[in-house]
């Protein structure tokens, strides 16, 4: 017998004895170890973009289509729902007004921002080089209170929403126009960039769902002509908010894969979708909505996470602003209400025709505008405005003319709380590095003994290692080991560090962490302006070179901006602002408000359509499967930002 024969008879009996081994432990009933499920590495797949729903849902309107459409389907993102019960009392949410407008404090603080405004106007000097002179009031008003409107027509020809056949639920301009005698109750599912969860009627995070799931599910059948049942065959893009809520992420994604049953899903942020959209590699995309305003520096496909800003004012409270500087101006409309929900589409329409940031436009101006109400006569009226037009979308710099008071104004991004279903979180990462961290520095402070000089050595290598977590937001002290750890994890990002300089290292560290607590709320509760907001999400950038492509790249994106003379306005205020060390190193500061002369309130949307078509998106597909298999662990393995 060989050599070799002899080797192979051998392992026969090992092999033999193993399978002994086995059955005798099967017998005994001891148990072993169960390894975890791995993920699965991506498909490789050719993907059929015309088969890819690409969602943008925003806080007023929804805009969805298929990835190959060239625009997509905007309706307002509002539901209306039949009254389960009769005589049960009607809910509304509201669309202008909000929390904080009826405060003591609430006038004196529009007076003083209106005074900002006003000062700011003056002291900026038109092209001609004249400054301009300043229009009151009262010289409208004199005007304006002898108007009475002209009948155009007998009949508005607008029409309530047909409900004779008691439909359970009503979407996008049939729930606008539903009539406030009927018994239904009317549902913005999204306010200030997040689910709408309060705690009156239909505010649950449930029944928000059931409504979202509603109307993206009425807007894909009657719009995009694609039958529910058809969905397996789809694959969905959604587009988030830059500082997103994890859990109702969460929620969104289990509705759209396992509720709405699309096959796959890819979750991305709004801000870098812009940036795909406009063709632009890197830029400090500046997104104006209805109700928020979120900042955040793009460089390569990646969002920086330390410099994501939310302020909580957007084009609405413009128009807002605009009606009470209308009414001081004696508003001829004098039945106009904040509360009706007519109303406060004609305010927008007259936000968006009459209002700019043009310097240039001055003195008084006599307009007209139209009335055209369900059950009512079409009027005519006409008024006359002067530097109203002018002062209220200067708001967005002098967010204290909108009158907010006592709530938060400002969101940065804090870290993840943890989900029970995602053991291996970043909170996991932090505490197995900190113990590492600390392992490490004991070993080398042992080794430290034994050579002369050698503490500071120690000292040094200790102090290396929670700086290394570069993806993640860095800790509040460098050498503090687990405790440093624990208290960014509660407070948020290096923003608070940004806050407070570097220079305050050196006191203790609980003393430092509740020192940034109340930095940190203070910062929150008040409101930058605009400017402000684009210099401070800048300077919150690593490095000076990535804070000069910032610089020459500002992406203005939404429809909360689109006033005239924009564009020009933003960019002096930047220039004038701008630290004096960046002036002598960036060659131009520019403004982008129209790329490609596309409308800025579809630019993102786009660039959710043209990440549907890039061949590296292959490796960011969530499959319907993965999903139900590993739920939230997926986000994090493959979303294209860090969960």
């Amino acid at each position: 017998m060989t050599q070799a024969e002899k080797e192979q008879d051998n392992g026969k009996e090992k092999e033999k004895e193993r399978e002994k081994d086995k059955e005798k432990e099967q017998q005994r009933g001891v148990k072993r170890p169960i390894a975890p499920p791995a993920i699965p590495e991506p498909l490789q797949e050719q993907i059929q973009s015309n088969f890819v729903v690409v969602i943008h849902p925003g806080s007023r309107s929804l805009r969805i289509g298929r990835a190959t459409d060239t625009l997509p389907v905007t309706v307002p993102h509002v539901i209306a729902r039949r009254h389960k019960q009769s005589g049960q009392p009607r809910y509304e949410d509201a669309w202008l007004l909000r929390e904080g407008l009826n405060k003591p404090e609430s006038k004196e603080q529009r007076q003083n921002g209106l005074k900002m405004v006003d000062q700011a106007i003056w002291s900026k000097k038109m092209s001609n080089g004249v400054r301009r002179t300043p229009v009151s009031a009262e010289q409208a008003r004199a005007y304006n209170c002898q108007i009475r409107p002209a009948v155009l027509d007998s009949s508005s020809r607008v029409k309530w929403t047909n409900t004779s056949h008691h439909p359970s639920h009503l979407v996008g301009e049939e729930a606008l126009y539903v009539n406030p005698s009927d018994c239904y109750n009317i549902h913005w599912p999204i306010v200030r960039g997040q689910l709408n969860v309060h705690p009156g009627p239909g505010g649950s995070l449930t029944a928000v769902l059931a409504d979202l799931e509603t109307i993206w599910s009425h807007v894909i059948q009657k719009h995009l002509e694609i039958p529910l049942k058809d969905l397996k065959y789809y694959r969905c893009i959604l587009l988030v908010p830059d500082i997103y809520n994890r859990q109702h992420i969460k929620e969104v994604v289990n509705m759209l894969l396992l509720n709405m049953g699309f096959s796959a899903i890819i979750v991305h942020q709004e801000s870098v979708c812009a940036t795909f959209g406009s063709g632009l590699s890197s830029a400090c995309v500046v997104d104006v909505g209805d109700q928020k305003t979120s900042l955040c520096c793009v460089e390569d496909g990646v969002s920086h996470r330390n410099s994501r800003l939310c302020l909580a004012y957007g084009g609405s409270d413009v128009t807002r602003t605009f009606f009470w500087l209308l009414q001081r101006a004696g508003f001829p409309y004098r039945d106009c209400q904040l509360s009706s929900r007519l109303d406060c589409q004609l305010l927008q329409h007259l936000k968006e025709t009459f209002c700019h940031l043009d310097q240039d436009i001055s003195g008084l101006q006599d307009h007209e505008f139209q009335t055209r109400f369900p059950e009512a006569q079409a009027l005519l009226f006409q008024v006359r405005l002067g530097d109203e037009k002018l002062q209220a979308p200067m708001g967005l710099f002098y967010p204290t003319t909108f009158g907010i008071v006592g709530q938060k104004m400002t969101s940065l991004q804090y870290r993840s709380q943890g989900d029970s279903e995602d053991p291996h979180d970043e909170h996991y990462l932090l505490a197995t590095q900190s113990k590492q961290d600390q392992s490490s520095k004991s070993a080398a402070d042992r080794k430290a003994i034994s050579r002369p000089g050698g503490a500071l050595d120690g000292e040094m290598s200790g102090q290396g290692g929670i700086g290394e977590l570069s993806d993640l937001p860095r800790g509040c002290g460098s050498g503090g080991g687990g405790g440093g750890m624990q208290g960014e994890m509660e407070l948020g990002p290096t923003q608070g560090d940004c806050l407070m300089g570097a220079g305050e290292m050196d006191e203790p560290l609980s003393a430092h962490l509740s020192r940034k607590t109340a930095i940190m709320s203070q910062f929150e509760s008040k409101a930058l302006g605009l400017d402000k907001a684009i210099l401070h999400s800048i300077d919150c950038c690593a490095s000076d070179e990535t804070k000069r492509k910032m610089y020459s790249s500002i992406l203005v994106v939404g429809g909360g901006l689109m006033f005239h003379g924009a564009q020009e306005f933003l960019l002096h205020r930047i220039i004038n602002k701008m630290p004096p060390s960046f002036r002598r190193l960036v060659d131009n500061v520019e403004v982008i408000t129209r790329p490609k002369d596309m409308d800025p309130r579809l630019i993102s949307w786009k660039g959710g359509a043209v990440l549907a078509c890039l061949d590296t998106t292959q490796e960011m597909w969530i499959h319907q499967r993965e999903w139900q298999r590993f739920g939230v662990r997926m986000l994090r393995e493959r979303a294209a930002f860090v969960w």
